[in-house]
Order: C-alpha cells, then structure tokens, then sequence
C-alpha cells in the first residue's frame, strides 16, 4: 500500500510571514517570562459569582453580536471604565470614547492598522514592550528608539530626535510610551515630563500613543495623571487592559481615543466584538470588587519582589544590578557586560529556568546584551528561590558569573546602581 505524499503549502505561504511557531511543550519548572500573574490572587469566587449572577440577568442577550451594546463594547464595562479611569488615571472620557479590545495587544494593532504605512518611523521608549517592537518590525515600519533614565523617557533626547527628523523633513507617526510602571523599567514618568512630552508633541504634530496597561500595579497606589488627562488638544491615544489587574487569559483591553481615531478603528476591527462572557464577568466583578481587589494583589507582588532581590543579593552578590521598580511584575536586571542572555535564556531554558533576554525588549541590542527580564508574579515565593539559584549556577559555568554562588559575605550589598 503506497503512502500519499503528504500537501505542500511551502510554496502557497507569501512573502514576509514571522518565523514559523514551535510547538507548545509546557512551561518552564521555573518560568519568569510573560505577563503572567499570581495564580493565587486571581480572585475566583468573585469571578463565579459574577458569572452566576450576570449570566441569570442577561445571558439572553448573548444570542446578539456585541451584547445589544454596540461594536465598542458591552456598556456596563465601558461605564465601569469611565468611572475608574476618572478616579485614579484624572481621565474625563464617556463610555463613547471608550472601545473595549481582545487584550492591550489588539488595541497595539488597532493603533497601528490605523496610522501605519510600510516605510514609516515611530518613536518608542529604547527599552520598550517586545510585542510592540515585533509588530513594528513585522509593519516594515522603523522604531527609533529615545533613551530612558530612573523617570521615564528623557525628554531632552525626544526634543532632539523629533528636531533630526524635521530636518530631514520625516514626521514620525507617533511617540509610543509605557509612562506608568514602564515595561521592562518599572519607572514612573513624573507629572512635569509628561507636560513636556505634551508640548514637544504638540510642537511637532506628532501624536503620543499611551499604553497604561500596567498602571494599577503601582507600590504606592498614586499615580500622575495620564497624558491623556493632560492632555488639552486631543493628540493622545490610551489604551489599558485588565490583563494585569485581573488576569491576563480574560484577554480584554480597552482603547480611549477622539472620535475621529475611534471611528477608524470600529472601521478596522472586523471581529464582530470581543470576546462577550468576559465583558460581562468584568463588569460584574469590577464594579463592587476592583477597587479593594487591586491593593490586595499588590501587596502580594510587592512581597514577590523582595523574594526575588533578596534571591539575586543572595546567589549573584554585586554581579546582579538592578532598580526596585516603582510597581508591576517584572524586575530588569544587568549583569556584567561578558554576559550574554540570549546565550544564557537557551542554556538556562535547558536547566529549567525561563528568563526574556534583553535584547528582545530594546532597539539597542549591544546595550541590552546583558540584561534580562524577570517576571516574579507568577512563580512561588519558592519557586523564586530555587529558580535564581539555578540560574545563578547556569550563568557562573556559562560565562564565570557569579565567581562564587551564595556569596554570603555580599548578601548586604547595595546592588541599586
């Protein structure tokens, strides 16, 4: 019996596709990649009694695409967001300048669908979001990347790249920022910058893409105010997601922006609405929960965090350098300069222990080179511990680094720089 030669779709597949998927094989034993949270203070009772209670008053309305509330999103949802967008963000929006979105990265591509041409130039923060910079690489479009200090992105550098592309008679299409609790920085960027950015936006014509999706995760529970808020001549797009807050498998983010940017969108996002049962539970949940919910998680990814340190400290000494960051779920550190981590994420992957190299999260490859991004939220607090001691042994057979693991006497170096 001949066996069929099995269909080649090779030849069919156009030009320019990513790379192709591997297959999934499970998470690391010890995973410190993604935007996963804490399994733990996913708030489940209430999410059950959310779904009990919602679906018994209107799970008829699920027969309707969009909920009977139109192609922005379930209205309770959106109504929920313009009263905590107000409260902690100083937004003044209604639930008309709200458009619910399949995470934060639909509303990326939305933004980009919309604006975006093969050829052009953006602006983004050096270290940036590595879904954004993929998107933008996969667009043909070029990020310039403007450095970032212990506040954010640096204003004089963003006065001297929009000035250089004037001259050179290129408008960029936007200025991409992470303003609160920066990914992969976890800095802050102070009210003062954000006016300067505002004016320096304003100055050039070129709008300020917003990506608050970390915003509720602050140590402190003050923010400033979101750009958009500052903002009095509408250049701003926002966009959230309560991936962070919440969960992020729930996949539902929100975009605030001008009729004139929403309109355009609508037009763009052909997926008959997202995803309806989790509007619905979110809005059901968020209203009387999110509010005490919020600092609850925190303080549980605050207690992560120091695990973390207090592991780095312990298993790298002063070989490890890093800044607490000001809230989130990641910490970037920077470990000496002979350190390579896209050589160190595959010999640790082996090991057991998932990091992000740094590169994939700069438009600065040789200055990201030995950094990494580690995700605390989702593993253990011992997880944690035995994890960075993997990884710590790893990087010593790997590049000699740390010369000694558990270097006791360094324990109580300042590693802060």
């Amino acid at each position: 019996m001949s066996t069929a030669t099995p269909f080649d779709f090779a030849p069919l597949l156009p030009a320019g596709l990513p790379a192709p998927a591997a297959r999934w094989t499970g998470l690391a034993k010890y995973s410190f990649v993604g935007g996963n949270n804490d399994p733990d203070q996913v708030p489940v009772d209430g999410l059950i009694d959310a779904v009990n209670a919602v679906l018994r008053r209107e799970g008829k309305t699920l027969a309707t695409y969009g909920l009977a509330s139109g192609p922005q999103g379930y209205r309770p949802l959106r109504e929920f967001l313009t009263a905590k967008l107000k409260r902690d963000a100083g937004i003044t929006c209604s639930a008309d300048d709200i458009m619910i979105v399949s995470g934060s990265l639909q509303a990326l591509d939305l933004v980009n669908q919309t604006l975006l041409a093969r050829g052009d130039t953006v602006l983004v923060e050096q270290e940036t979001y590595q879904g954004a910079l993929n998107r933008l690489t996969r667009l043909g479009v070029k990020a310039v990347g403007i450095p970032l200090d212990d506040q954010g992105m640096r204003m004089d550098a963003l006065a001297a790249a929009l000035a250089d592309h004037k001259s050179r008679g290129i408008t960029p299409k936007y200025i991409y920022t992470i303003p609160t609790v920066q990914n992969p920085t976890g800095s802050i960027m102070p009210e003062a910058r954000r006016a300067e950015m505002l004016k320096l936006s304003q100055q050039y014509g070129v709008p300020i893409f917003e990506d608050d999706c970390y915003a509720d995760l602050i140590w402190t529970g003050k923010r400033p105010p979101a750009i958009y808020a500052m903002s009095r001549h509408g250049g701003v797009i926002h966009i959230g997601s309560f991936s962070k807050s919440i969960a992020p498998a729930l996949r539902v983010g929100f975009i605030v922006a001008p009729w004139e940017m929403m309109s355009r969108m609508l037009a763009l996002k052909t997926d008959a609405g997202s995803g309806a049962l989790e509007q619905m539970v979110l809005a059901e949940y968020c209203a009387p929960h999110f509010s005490t919910h919020v600092p609850k998680l925190t303080r549980g990814l605050r207690a992560k965090l120091d695990t973390l340190m207090e592991a780095l400290n312990e298993q790298f000494g002063t070989a490890a350098e890093f800044e607490a960051p000001a809230g989130g779920i990641f910490l970037w550190v920077k470990l000496p300069d002979n350190v390579d981590t896209l050589k160190l994420y595959q010999a640790a992957l082996a090991a057991g222990v998932a990091i992000n190299p740094g590169p994939e999260w700069s438009t600065d490859k040789a200055y990201a080179g030995s950094r990494l991004r580690l995700c605390f939220a989702s593993p253990s607090q011992e997880q944690i511990r035995e994890g960075v001691a993997v990884l710590a042994e790893v990087c010593r057979k790997e590049f000699g680094v740390p010369a000694r693991i558990a270097n006791v006497e360094q324990r109580g170096a300042k590693l802060g720089r």
